[in-house]
């Protein structure tokens, strides 16, 4: 099965990171654009096949690129509304997830 969530890169002092809003609880950092772009995809991929594994529900790719910086610029309720905003990317990563043969039981 193939889907395409889009993701959001973030450039830190010392690294890169990324997340997909779609998929809450799942991220991944890296030391190069190259490097956070494989690994986000590698982690959405086992995250997805680990949900399926269990029989949890997998998220549904929903968000355009616009809602998903949107969703990032979103400042919690308890932060200030003046907290620097990072530099930030948006891009679309598509993954393909094997169904497990057999699901765990609960």
């Amino acid at each position: 099965m193939k889907l395409k969530y889009a993701v959001i890169y973030e450039r830190t002092p010392n690294n890169y990171a990324a997340y997909a809003p779609d998929v809450p609880g799942c991220g991944s950092v890296g030391k190069t654009e190259a490097e956070i772009q494989a690994n986000i995809a590698e982690a959405l991929t086992h995250h997805i096949e680990l949900l399926m594994e269990y029989g949890d529900p997998i998220p549904e790719p929903s968000m355009s690129i616009d809602e998903a910086m949107a969703y990032h610029k979103q400042v919690p309720a308890e932060y200030d509304d003046d907290i620097p905003e990072s530099p930030a990317t948006v891009g679309m990563v598509e993954i393909e997830v094997v169904e497990p043969a057999t699901a765990i039981a609960r």
